[in-house]
């Protein structure tokens, strides 16, 4: 109901004649991209990052979810370096987005380059990945005491862990696992997960500590075995892959003597200079997205939990990642001299 103080004012408009004023004025439109936005992927081809920005560009483009069109760019030189330092020299550029994984933080304490995530403007985390202990399905290894055992009595460092990249998460997850179990494994770097995980079917590599995404296709196809996940409690994920198997099936490695848990980031940063209501714009964006059954599925099928923030509460999360990664870095003798 009006007040007596805007009829008022609507009689006084009307009697001068100048009902035009009263035509409403359309609102200032809110921000928008005018051309195609880059989205960054600071890693290979196949690995858990680049699927996962693939699959969000098939989600943009199906359901019209931009006016432009959104164009993913692998940039994986320099551990991802390559992909971080571009967006960093894109200031005021909203057109510019990169997802994130752990090479957020261990690309610059392993290498120095001069980039840190403050020089990026958090948008929101879309996810953590999981981490897995995957042998070749031929293998003997059931659990993770078989495999322990077989390393133990073979030579040190005859058994390869094959991961994505040097000095990072694979790679920490890889000392962990020796440091916690007294093995010594020869790690083999590759660009990226899927690579990777085509190794292991190939036996080049003995193991590997893949995200569920990245192997997911060969433990369906009957190439892989899972041996147990690196967190601390069992995957949610009850849906069958093999076997009557599902991610819920895979014991934690801390249930199976190795006291490690691990979960990475999934999450997107823009450009420096970024205004709110242009960080606002993606982070409704990246709302829309994971209400489609595509993201659903890719959740399911790479067992990914499924936290999300945005605003000060990602950012002081990521202060605190930025901190455990430079202790586990310290302490595997990672960082930078």
């Amino acid at each position: 109901m009006m007040s007596q103080t805007t009829r008022i004012a609507f009689g006084a408009l009307a009697a001068v004649g100048v009902a035009g004023v009263l035509t409403p004025q359309p609102a200032q439109a809110q921000w928008q991209p005018s051309r195609p936005i880059e989205f960054i992927v600071p890693a290979g081809t196949g690995g858990g990052a680049d699927q996962m920005a693939r699959t969000i560009q098939g989600i943009v483009t199906k359901y019209n979810l931009t006016k432009t069109p959104m164009v993913v760019i692998n940039k994986a030189g320099g551990a991802g370096g390559e992909g971080f330092l571009d967006v960093k020299a894109s200031r005021n550029n909203p057109h510019k987005i990169i997802i994130t994984l752990s090479n957020l933080f261990t690309t610059p304490l392993a290498t120095g380059i001069p980039f840190n995530w403050k020089d990026l403007t958090p948008v929101a985390m879309l996810a953590l990945d999981e981490f897995v202990l995957w042998v070749n399905a031929e293998t003997p290894y059931k659990s993770v005491k078989d495999y322990v055992a077989a390393i133990k009595n073979a030579p040190p460092g005859q058994f390869k862990m094959g991961g994505t990249g040097s000095r990072q998460e694979d790679q920490i997850i890889t000392v962990a696992i020796e440091k916690s179990t007294g093995v010594k494994f020869t790690y083999i770097p590759f660009r990226g997960g899927g690579e990777v995980a085509v190794q292991l079917v190939g036996n080049h590599v003995n193991s590997t500590v893949n995200n569920p995404i990245e192997a997911v296709a060969q433990w369906r196809g009957g190439k892989v075995r899972p041996l147990c996940v690196f967190d601390d409690a069992v995957l949610p994920y009850k849906e069958t892959i093999v076997d009557n198997l599902s991610w819920a099936s895979i014991p934690t490695c801390i249930s199976q003597g190795l006291n490690l848990d691990y979960l990475m980031l999934r999450g997107i940063f823009m450009s420096p200079g970024a205004t709110p209501e242009q960080v606002n714009y993606y982070v409704e964006l990246f709302k829309k997205v994971r209400e489609t059954p595509e993201w659903k599925k890719l959740m399911a099928d790479g067992a990914f939990n499924q936290s999300f923030m945005v605003g000060d509460e990602y950012a002081k999360w990521v202060a605190k990642e930025e901190q455990r990664h430079r202790d586990l870095m310290k302490e595997a003798g990672f960082l930078a001299k």
